[in-house]
């Protein structure tokens, strides 16, 4: 007979056995079902916040076999690409980027970033000076930048010295020079600077001088002056000539004419509409000899002359004398005197009109004038006459107005160096009245020449 208790028991191990090999089956049937991990990084190009925006994604999510993105605001808006690529941001904002995923189990994740795009920081600003650059200046600033949440403005030497303000208003600059205006704007994530620089010109200055004409150096009148403004930081002037003519202008370098000896005030007064100043000179002028007095003036032998050495052409005009190479037709027109001497042993002399050059070897002079001449007062069989005394104590053309020059053939000969000195007398052709002294005669191979003084009106007197 079997045994039934040992039959039962082997019949509930049995049993247990399968119902532990079930309970095992559906425990490993659970292990295997993989969970989806949700995971990315949104990359934002260059680390620019600025709109326009590229968001490069990079997806590492784990064990999903389906994706969901969503792109608040991007373009694309969705998609549903493992690796969706670059998402596009026009506009500034705060945006969600949201991925789903799941698998085949059922598993599913999700994930959000939130990006905050900004307007693009544009800094710009002008700088507007009011009516002028003379001190005090004032600027109007005029903040045109974009996109900013912080401003800071420094003002070199101004008031204000700085500013937080986004439209500070107007800055004053007193100081002449050059100054800076800064401008610095943020928004969290960049900064970016720009300045200008405002120029005040110097305080005004106001000075002259004057040039006197060529012709009237010895200060004698009358005497023509033109003005030398050297005035700073002027717009307008006022000038005021005591006995002068003009006797006001408002000319930056006028010309003034005076014809009264004695001390002739000078006043300019100069403004550029904010500062006003005046200052006063003064010309010490003298009575009019109507006289030129040249000394020691040299011409130069026939030799001399050609080789450009010593000239021979006279100009009481330009107050030079010239060699053949330097007459021009303008300077032509201007030589009163020409001195021809043959040779170093001075055995032939004399002055030529400069319009009478065709016994010489001079060659003839363009635009020449003639000049009345009397070189032998001894032998001229006329009445004029003027001796070396008369000549040294003449300070004024008293002596020169009673001469009559009449040019005759014996006053035009020629003279040699036994008479020392010797008075040559002339007259231009436009009337002025003239000597001259030969004080020697230096005799230095070819280039030998005579040494004088010479005397002559300044304007002529009829």
């Amino acid at each position: 007979m079997k045994d039934v208790t040992n039959i039962g028991v082997h019949r509930a191990s049995v049993l247990l056995l399968l119902l532990l090999l079930q309970i095992s089956l559906c425990e490993c049937a659970r292990e295997e079902v993989v969970p989806v991990v949700v995971d990315f990084k949104a990359t934002v190009v260059d680390e620019d916040y600025s709109v326009p925006v590229e968001v490069v994604l990079s997806n590492n999510t784990t064990d999903a076999d389906e994706y969901e993105w969503s792109f608040s605001g991007g373009e694309p808006a969705t998609s549903s690409r493992r690796n969706p690529g670059t998402i596009l941001y026009k506009e500034p904002g705060t945006y969600t980027i949201t991925l789903y995923a799941k698998n085949r189990d059922g598993s599913e994740d999700q994930k959000e970033v939130v990006l905050d795009l900004d307007t693009p920081v544009i800094i710009d600003f002008t700088a507007t000076v009011q009516a002028d650059t003379f001190s005090p200046v004032t600027v109007a600033l005029s903040n045109l930048s974009t996109g900013a949440t912080t401003y800071n403005w420094t003002f070199e030497g101004g008031t204000p010295a700085t500013s937080d303000q986004k439209d500070p208003g107007n800055v004053v600059f007193t100081q002449p020079g050059d100054h800076n205006i800064t401008l610095e704007i943020g928004n969290g994530r960049e900064i970016h600077t720009q300045d200008t620089t405002i120029t005040v010109q110097p305080f005004l200055v106001v000075d002259f001088d004057w040039e006197v004409d060529f012709q009237d150096k010895d200060l004698q009148v009358p005497v023509t002056l033109t003005m030398q403004n050297n005035s700073v930081s002027a717009t307008s002037y006022s000038w005021s000539f005591n006995e002068g003519t003009p006797s006001t202008s408002t000319e930056e370098n006028p010309t003034v004419v005076f014809t009264t000896a004695g001390t002739q005030q000078m006043t300019l007064t100069a403004t550029n509409g904010k500062e006003t100043q005046s200052v006063t000179k003064s010309i010490t002028l003298l009575p009019d000899t109507n006289i030129k007095v040249f000394e020691n003036v040299r011409f130069g032998i026939n030799t001399a002359h050609n080789t450009d050495m010593i000239g021979s052409f006279f100009s009481a005009y330009t107050e030079e004398i010239y060699t053949k190479s330097q007459v021009t037709p303008e300077i032509g027109s201007q030589i009163d005197l020409v001195f021809f001497g043959l040779n170093d042993t001075f055995n032939f002399n004399r002055f030529y009109a400069p319009d009478t050059l065709d016994d010489t070897t001079f060659e003839m002079i363009p635009n020449a004038t003639h000049t009345k001449m009397i070189n032998v007062q001894e032998d001229c069989n006329c009445t004029v006459s003027l001796s070396e005394a008369q000549f040294d104590a003449m300070t004024n053309d008293i002596p020169l107005r009673g001469l009559t020059i009449t040019e005759t053939i014996d006053g035009l000969q020629p003279f040699d160096n036994s008479l020392v000195p010797r008075i040559v007398l002339f007259e231009t052709q436009d009337g002025r009245k003239g000597a001259l002294k030969i004080k020697s005669y230096a005799a230095d191979g070819a280039n030998s020449y005579i040494e004088t003084d010479i005397k002559i009106q300044k304007q002529p007197i009829f």
